[in-house]
């Protein structure tokens, strides 16, 4: 099943229920801004974690299409430093999608785009990348900081998608531990809750009308 604007909607009304935990991290704490890799790991430890509870959101790639980062200023990591035919944020989900396959090298990568048109579709790929071009994105222009931010965050993913029993393709090393990813359920006020619930939503439906589009 695929997600949806309500099925979106219960996800961040549930990270809204956590009195200890903000989303995006650059809101909670002077430590993190809209550039901080450490604040996009946090973020995507949080929305996985309640993600993949729902019983809509069955697949790791679904959520590496749907999670939200409009906001994460990726110029910041961009080696290149000027307007590229693809852009940064897509580029991140493309190799969010190769670390969670585990694939070594961009061969993999590239015919499995290939082969999935739908996919580039959610991805917002109008047209696959050549190999070069995955390679030297990769390589050359990722920071070293972005590429470990990328693998890190398919470690979390698979986890807790494996956590839910969703099925993952390949099995995740076990490695890192994080405190803080219970939902606290002693309840905030309803209305604050619903009220944030609601902004979180709307500025995800902000993007390309891709959600209601398939919920239709």
């Amino acid at each position: 099943m695929v997600a949806t604007y309500e099925s979106q909607r219960s996800v961040f009304r549930r990270i809204a229920h956590q009195r200890h935990v903000e989303w995006p991290a650059y809101n909670s704490t002077p430590l993190y801004d809209r550039t901080s890799l450490s604040g996009l790991e946090s973020d995507v430890r949080v929305v996985s974690g309640i993600w993949f509870a729902h019983h809509n959101h069955n697949s790791v790639e679904q959520f590496v299409c749907e999670l939200p980062i409009a906001y994460f200023c990726f110029e910041a990591h961009d080696c290149y430093g000027s307007s590229t035919r693809y852009e940064m944020a897509t580029l991140f989900r493309v190799f969010l999608l190769k670390e969670l396959h585990g694939w070594e090298h961009e061969t993999a990568l590239l015919e499995y785009l290939e082969s999935h048109p739908e996919l580039c579709e959610r991805l917002e790929l109008e047209t696959v990348p050549d190999q070069s071009t995955l390679w030297r994105s990769w390589h050359t222009r990722f920071t070293d900081e972005l590429r470990e931010t990328v693998q890190t965050a398919a470690r979390t993913i698979l986890i807790k998608a494996q956590n839910a029993d969703v099925a993952v393709p390949r099995e995740p090393e076990r490695t890192l531990s994080h405190r803080g990813d219970g939902v606290d359920e002693s309840a905030p006020d309803k209305q604050a809750i619903l009220d944030k619930a609601e902004t979180i939503t709307d500025c995800q439906s902000r993007r390309p009308s891709r959600v209601l589009a398939r919920s239709g």
